[in-house]
């Protein structure tokens, strides 16, 4: 199995959505953007590029292109609903942002529930107790679709540059952005945490990890620690930064789960130690504590400039 990885709903999401460009296009979209131009002018993409990451959503049904003019010939592509059950994925990306972004990103964003009519701030919870949910509070175990799989590393270029971030989610996108980092923290959150063991686990080349190891940790959110002297050897543990980036991955876990785990079931099975119950994770208002959905959630975006300001419904 030295080639092989354990089966992970992450892994075959981040295969889908796990780079920016798509991240661009996917924000462009909940954001009610429909058409090539609209997405050029809100992603910056090169007009190639654009196409080609349009043509694979579409090819993986997280959009679909309809005409809508006839003379001339003109395309629209339009979230269907494996596209719209990435909002409470890119709730938890905004909510990480606001949390530990720079605070330079190209946009401002004020969300109002309009069941509760307050301002708020998206919170992960469990749909059973409804109390908030990160990762010192989940505990795992084996599914029963847990296996393993080839680890089809397709080629895209690394995104650090945090101008090419999306617009809303600067910081938040360097980390998705960077399948190999996105794994690399999965093994943490399990605890997995030393070098050989996080290499076994995600199949990575040892040259790669060791980079995306130094990466993460000069990003802030995970720290290394010596635990050997002779040779040195080090684990690797979780800051406060990685810990509040938890609901990220677990929220597109889900999405993978649903749309991507085997007819046995999901690879991993989580509890909710708060309340003991199997965890089914939600996003939530979190003045109301309702869980959240696209209809009913205003926007108001205020370029970073000043000169244009957004109002609008989330795109359903």
């Amino acid at each position: 199995m030295q080639n092989l990885i354990r089966t992970c709903s992450i892994w075959r999401a981040l295969e889908v959505v796990g780079d920016t460009p798509t991240l661009l296009i996917l924000e462009a979209s909940l954001l009610g953007d429909r058409r090539f131009d609209q997405f050029r002018r809100r992603t910056g993409l090169l007009k190639a590029l654009l196409s080609d990451r349009l043509k694979r959503l579409v090819a993986a049904k997280v959009l679909e292109k309809r005409r809508y003019s006839e003379s001339p010939p003109r395309d629209e592509y339009v979230l269907l609903e494996k596209g719209r059950a990435l909002y409470w994925p890119a709730l938890m990306l905004l909510r990480w942002e606001l949390m530990w972004g720079d605070g330079e990103g190209k946009m401002r964003v004020e969300l109002t529930h309009k069941k509760c009519g307050q301002r708020f701030t998206p919170l992960p919870a469990c749909s059973h107790c409804k109390g908030e949910v990160d990762a010192t509070l989940v505990e795992w175990c084996e599914g029963p679709g847990v296996g393993w799989m080839a680890p089809f590393y397709s080629r895209r270029r690394q995104q650090r540059d945090s101008s090419e971030g999306t617009a809303l989610f600067e910081s938040a996108a360097q980390l998705l952005g960077d399948r190999w980092a996105s794994l690399i923290m999965r093994s943490i959150f399990t605890g997995i945490i030393r070098f050989d063991d996080i290499r076994r686990d995600t199949a990575i080349a040892t040259n790669i990890l060791a980079e995306r190891l130094a990466w993460l940790t000069n990003f802030g959110v995970i720290r290394q620690v010596q635990y050997e002297t002779n040779p040195p050897r080090y684990e690797y543990k979780l800051r406060r930064k990685g810990v509040d980036y938890y609901p990220a991955l677990l929220m597109l876990m889900q999405w993978g789960d649903k749309y991507y785990a085997s007819p046995e079931g999901p690879p991993l099975l989580l509890t909710h130690k708060s309340c003991g119950h199997e965890l089914d994770a939600m996003v939530s208002c979190s003045e109301c504590r309702e869980p959240l959905h696209a209809q009913d959630v205003t926007f108001h975006i205020e370029e970073t400039d000043g000169t244009d300001d957004i109002e609008s419904a989330a795109a359903e």
